[in-house]
């Protein structure tokens, strides 16, 4: 859980996730989130220490399950899949949303359910490179 591999895969994902969050969700599609949003609950500002939190929190969780999950098989094409399926939870989390409040309109939902499965799905992507370049390499 805190080996190299793992930690500087959560550093690389947690800067990956940083910088594609803000150009995905806060710069992107900001005007079309705004058109789409029922109930304004956004802070102004946004408190960027508490997103660097709970990025770093998601991305190491992200890391340990998928060190597990690649079973020794890392790459950027295998994190980019466990990336999409983590994007895929995320999106049923969305419609919760949904179903549950009154946040965004459901077009506002659904696009904000894509945009995680592609956002996941390249944190994934990164996530696999770092493991795969920082595998301990066999002998020959």
């Amino acid at each position: 859980m805190f080996s190299k591999q793992n930690l500087l895969a959560t550093l690389a994902g947690l800067v990956v996730a940083n910088l594609l969050g803000w150009g995905i969700w806060g710069f992107a599609m900001a005007d079309f989130f705004e058109g789409h949003t029922i109930t304004q609950l956004m802070k102004e500002p946004v408190d960027m220490v508490w997103l660097v939190i709970a990025n770093l929190v998601q991305v190491f969780a992200l890391c340990t399950i998928y060190s597990k999950w690649a079973r020794g098989h890392h790459g950027a094409g295998e994190g980019f899949k466990f990336g999409v399926w983590v994007g895929v939870f995320m999106f049923g989390t969305s419609l919760l949303w949904y179903a549950t409040s009154e946040f965004m309109d459901l077009t506002g939902h659904v696009v904000d359910g894509v945009a995680s499965i592609v956002f996941w799905g390249v944190v994934g992507a990164v996530i696999g490179m770092v493991f795969k370049a920082t595998a301990p390499k066999e002998a020959a």
